[in-house]
């Protein structure tokens, strides 16, 4: 069982409208003035929190531009770039945190990062951030889970290509040292990802393997893998999030945009209120529609005596006669007085 528990006032857990969060990355371009500008178009959409990354090109790597630290993958997004030069043009300036963190709270969202070594946590912490994330990449640096963890602050991790056994070793390290607000995001490290790679499956198996509580930080195109996350129990959902995938970017491939992400809050949102509880016998919003079953009506004009039979009752709209299930045992039965035709059939009448 999880314990409940919020980030900055917003209350996360199964009963809770899920917590979203919009991914603003290296979506920037290098600008303060268009990071403000994704803050601002993120808050209109009516998610809970942005989030930055926290790092620079030398705290992530060298800038070496051969071997291991130059991407070859011909598929990837960022082929032909090293490490260094690809950290250089996403990372955003520290100096940068402030006013972007300060512009959320100002409209009403969390602000908040991802620390990516120890240097940034010390930093983040100078900024009072509310809750920490820790990317998938990162997530097996037990030293770093662990400097995080000893904030006492909620702390959320993507297990992207993490197998069970890193997974508890990482979750063993964060509550160890005094993680007791735990979240673990389903994620798949492909960008963009597939709806056949997300296996949404896992989330469920999370929340009982490791009894915190679970989301999904979805690198897919579009809304309908989160959507299809709700029901299986995904609480905090992570998008990046850009202005305009056309402006280009790091990470703008696979990026929403301001009308999909409020689409993403709207439907996840409306995923978590159907879910409901089991129920039978019709709810409140039912209760006029049940006048509108099928029932017994007299269809024609009958006088004292007379037998119902097949032309003169039948099973029609509306649903205020005797129920259907009764036809049968009413045939052959007279009526003790004058009725009229559309008249909901009563035993009275008999």
């Amino acid at each position: 069982m999880t314990r409940p528990f919020n980030i900055a006032g917003h209350p996360i857990g199964l009963d809770h409208q899920p917590f979203i969060i919009a991914e603003m990355s290296g979506n920037h371009n290098q600008s303060l003035d268009r990071a403000l500008a994704i803050v601002e178009a993120a808050a209109k959409t009516g998610v809970h929190a942005l989030k930055l990354q926290t790092y620079t090109a030398d705290t992530m790597t060298i800038d070496v531009t051969e071997g291991e630290f130059h991407i070859s993958d011909e598929t990837s997004l960022w082929a032909g770039k090293s490490l260094h030069k690809l950290y250089q043009e996403a990372y955003t300036p520290w100096e940068w945190h402030k006013p972007i963190f300060d512009r959320c709270r100002e409209l009403g969202m969390v602000g908040f990062s991802s620390a990516f070594d120890p240097t940034s946590v010390d930093f983040l912490e100078t900024l009072d951030v509310p809750v920490y994330k820790i990317a998938s990449f990162e997530m097996t640096d037990l030293e770093l889970v662990a400097k995080v963890a000893r904030t006492g602050k909620p702390v959320i991790i993507s297990t992207g290509m993490a197998n069970v056994a890193e997974i508890a070793e990482t979750v063993d390290c964060a509550r160890d040292n005094g993680c007791k607000d735990l979240v673990l995001l389903k994620c798949t490290s492909a960008y963009p990802a597939t709806a056949a790679d997300a296996n949404l499956a896992s989330i469920p198996a999370l929340r009982q393997m490791f009894g915190c509580e679970v989301g999904l930080s979805d690198h897919t195109m579009g809304t309908a893998v989160s959507v299809a996350a709700v029901p299986l129990g995904a609480v905090v959902f992570e998008k990046h999030f850009t202005l305009a995938r056309a402006d280009g970017g790091v990470d703008s491939a696979f990026s929403l945009e301001p009308d999909e992400l409020a689409r993403l809050v709207s439907e996840t949102r409306d995923a978590q209120l159907a879910i409901g509880k089991p129920t039978f016998g019709g709810g409140s919003s039912e209760k006029t529609s049940r006048s509108h079953r099928r029932s017994l009506y007299v269809v024609k004009d009958l006088k004292t005596g007379d037998m119902l039979d097949e032309d003169n009752l039948r099973s029609i709209r509306p649903g205020l006669g005797l129920p259907v299930k009764y036809r049968k045992v009413l045939l052959g039965t007279r009526v003790k007085k004058d009725v009229k035709r559309g008249t909901p059939m009563d035993w009275d009448l008999l």
